[in-house]
């Protein structure tokens, strides 16, 4: 309890009162497993040791951490977050809930945060303060998961993925993106925002090339997410961290193994994008992503990663080997059960390809809409089918939309021709 001061007593006294307190408060959430707070974080080491080194994994702190992964598959959610003075909380169709009631306390935050972090991983995590790897629990699926400092204390984000990579169809993806699976070289993209469904639209490509035909599979990511079976096919699937020490050091290893497909959970800096150009040049499958809202700013992203000196060059090589790009959005069904994505796609043709090499990138959208016989799909005609056919509330979709101005001008529709008032 903090003590009473009279008037006269000075700042630096109440400062120290008020500490004091703080230290000495035990906010442990009564429904959580006991746990010390934890102490202030260790003093940072130049030498580059561990500076915020984790607990041991405590009995309570592993049953609790399955309890609260139980109740998020149970409930089907996507995520579940872990923040100091927040209750633990899960994602559900986009929208996060609480578990329960209860804030999470620093040393339970703790105590979930040791849970979760395998041992190999424990020494890294407490010298660089985070740590991204994935895990399988017996009974509960598979999971990512980051961990990491926040305000002096660890917290965490866990991904759940599906007991098996999901089809096209589950997903409701357009019929003609199976077209990619077909193809036997050339680069793929799948773009849009972080939590969109890129690497689940991935996963429900290479599980259509794995049932179409036998080819040797290599995945690199951090980390490794959707895991794919042999079948009648090979399959690796490599971990930076793990396995490579870096997405571009995989790369160069991975081309002389042999691979007929490969896919790259993200194209992170020029090395590792030049390297994926020059092996979908060379006869090989290449599917990743990035982070970027559209065909030609995924263009313009990566050329202007290089210097200017290599551009001409690079559009050149995407010219070449580029064979389409998906870019997505994820919006919440009309009748509140779930999301569904709207879906852009760009299948490259020739007079796409001399756009790109001309430097012509703005000009890719209006030629998507002279040749939609290839399977182009413009966003606004996804968004416009997903509200057609009652997945998808009108205002919701013209939010999301390239041309809101224009958005839902179709026969029939209040503005669109053929209305009557």
């Amino acid at each position: 309890m903090v003590k009473r001061l009279n008037p006269d007593e000075d700042l630096d006294e109440l400062i120290r009162s008020l500490n004091t307190a703080a230290r000495e408060a035990d906010d442990t959430p009564p429904s959580a497993p006991s746990a010390a707070v934890a102490d202030d974080p260790a003093p940072v080491d130049p030498r580059g040791t561990a500076r915020w080194p984790l607990p041991p994994t405590e009995p309570e702190g592993d049953e609790w951490l399955r309890r609260l992964l139980a109740e998020a598959r149970r409930r089907f959610s996507t995520d579940l977050l872990l923040v100091v003075g927040a209750p633990p909380s899960i994602r559900i169709d986009g929208r996060l809930e609480s578990v329960d009631n209860t804030p999470l306390s620093p040393g339970g935050t703790e105590m979930l945060c040791a849970a979760l972090v395998p041992p190999e991983r424990r020494e890294s995590a407490g010298r660089r303060g985070s740590a991204d790897f994935s895990f399988r629990l017996g009974g509960h699926g598979r999971f990512r998961c980051n961990v990491h400092r926040e305000r002096g204390r660890w917290a965490a984000a866990v991904r759940l993925f599906p007991e098996e990579p999901p089809d096209l169809e589950s997903l409701h993806l357009p019929a003609d993106l199976a077209r990619f699976a077909e193809r036997h070289y050339g680069l793929i993209l799948v773009t849009g925002p972080t939590g969109c469904g890129k690497t689940t639209t991935l996963a429900a490509l290479i599980r259509r090339i794995l049932q179409q035909r036998r080819v040797h599979l290599v995945t690199i990511e951090d980390p490794v997410e959707y895991e794919h079976e042999h079948g009648e096919s090979i399959v690796e699937h490599v971990e930076i961290g793990r396995d490579a020490g870096s997405f571009a050091g995989a790369l160069r290893s991975v081309l002389r193994q042999d691979p007929d497909v490969l896919l790259i959970g993200e194209m992170r800096d020029p090395e590792s994008i030049g390297i994926a150009l020059t092996a979908a040049e060379t006869g090989h499958l290449v599917l990743s992503t990035l982070h970027t809202g559209d065909a030609p700013q995924t263009i313009h992203r990566i050329l202007d990663s290089h210097p200017a000196s290599q551009v001409d060059a690079l559009r050149a090589q995407l010219a070449s080997s580029l064979a389409g790009i998906v870019s997505q959005q994820l919006l919440p069904r009309a009748d509140g059960r779930g999301r569904v994505p709207a879906v852009e796609v760009m299948t490259l043709t020739p007079g796409m390809r001399n756009l790109i090499r001309r430097g012509k990138i703005e000009q890719l959208r209006s030629q998507m809409s002279l040749e939609r016989s290839t399977g182009a799909i413009d966003l606004d005609e996804s968004l416009s089918t997903l509200v057609r056919n009652g997945w998808v509330d009108f205002e919701e979709a013209r939010a999301r939309a390239r041309a809101p101005e224009d958005f839902g001008k179709w026969p029939g529709r209040p503005g669109g021709p053929g209305h009557k008032k």
